[in-house]
């Protein structure tokens, strides 16, 4: 499928992507990003957030992790050539620290300064954790209550000493739990995934309304903390229960748009523009949907918003939070 694009002069920065290599996950690389990103949507620059790549291959196994900040510093230093087209990909760098480490952190932390230069923003160590055998953990194998540990706090200190920001990426009985975080480190700045991980599969399979209710509660709470932003984006990933995946037919964007809406609606409403930032988190939520047809689906949620409100969610709130300019 390939829809017409909606509203082609509306400039993005894409907040959320990955790059990799491997034969589980298949190939995303800067080729494959920029095809995606000139299809057509105006899309000027990306963040690339850690995906466990091309992490070094010796060396302290805390520090092994700045490889792939080496990496994706190698793409973005390509694309920002301009050889390969006008995209300014992976501007903004988040990586991997095992925020667990407590202060022992700083240095991995140091090193990843070091390997990113200006391109290295800030750090996710994903929660992601609810007590449900059907809902896997996410990709850091964290404990139960991670966000809460002093051994982390300990870490997250760190990075508000080095002027970096956090992901937050956890599934939505854990959004209290950023709250909490947040409140301890007003001054640290905090982006939530993918509008908090609204599981929908396994037990949490057909209470869509439930959770939703819940979610919303606790989106509105959290809001409420000046220093944490929202990803708008993450629905096509099949935990959020939609099943797109399934289909053998891609969905089209007034399809998208109508699963996704009561979210994307909520977030914007509780954070506001200047607190709120569309992404695309390629090429997971390729499972679901094509990119063309994801960022026709967003144009759609804000057709009626203003000119400034889109601009912010589009670009300057994720260049601003990222410290892109």
């Amino acid at each position: 499928m390939s829809e017409p694009i909606l509203e082609p002069d509306l400039p993005i920065c894409d907040p959320h992507h990955h790059l990799w290599d491997q034969p589980d996950r298949g190939r995303y690389l800067l080729p494959e990003l920029l095809a995606d990103a000139g299809a057509g949507h105006k899309v000027l620059s990306t963040v690339f957030v850690e995906a466990l790549v091309f992490y070094r291959a010796s060396g302290p196994a805390e520090m092994r992790v700045a490889g792939e900040t080496e990496f994706v510093r190698g793409q973005a230093a390509m694309a920002a050539s301009g050889v390969y087209g006008p995209v300014l990909a992976c501007q903004g760098i988040v990586g991997f620290a095992d925020l667990s480490l407590g202060a022992a952190v700083e240095a991995v932390l140091e090193e990843h300064i070091r390997a990113g230069g200006e391109r290295f923003k800030g750090i996710r160590h994903a929660y992601a954790y609810v007590d449900d055998p059907g809902v896997r953990r996410s990709h850091a194998a964290p404990p139960a209550g991670l966000l809460g540990l002093a051994s982390f706090r300990e870490g997250f200190a760190k990075l508000g000493a080095l002027g970096l920001s956090f992901d937050a990426w956890g599934y939505h009985p854990q959004i209290p739990e950023v709250a909490s975080l947040a409140d301890a480190f007003p001054a640290v700045p905090i982006v939530l995934d993918h509008v908090g991980g609204p599981v929908g599969i396994a037990s949490y399979r057909d209470r869509r309304q439930e959770v939703f209710e819940g979610w919303r509660r606790d989106i509105r709470e959290l809001a409420k903390r000046p220093n944490v932003f929202v990803k708008l984006g993450g629905l096509g990933m099949p935990l959020c229960g939609f099943d797109l995946h399934k289909r053998a037919e891609r969905p089209g964007s007034e399809e998208l748009a109508r699963l996704w809406r009561p979210y994307i609606e909520t977030c914007i409403e509780a954070f506001g523009p200047e607190r709120g930032m569309f992404e695309s988190n390629f090429p997971v939520d390729r499972a679901s949907c094509d990119y063309v047809e994801l960022w026709n689906a967003f144009k759609r949620i804000t057709a009626g918003a203003s000119a400034s409100d889109k601009t912010l969610l589009y670009r300057d709130t994720a260049r601003r939070f990222y410290r892109l300019e």
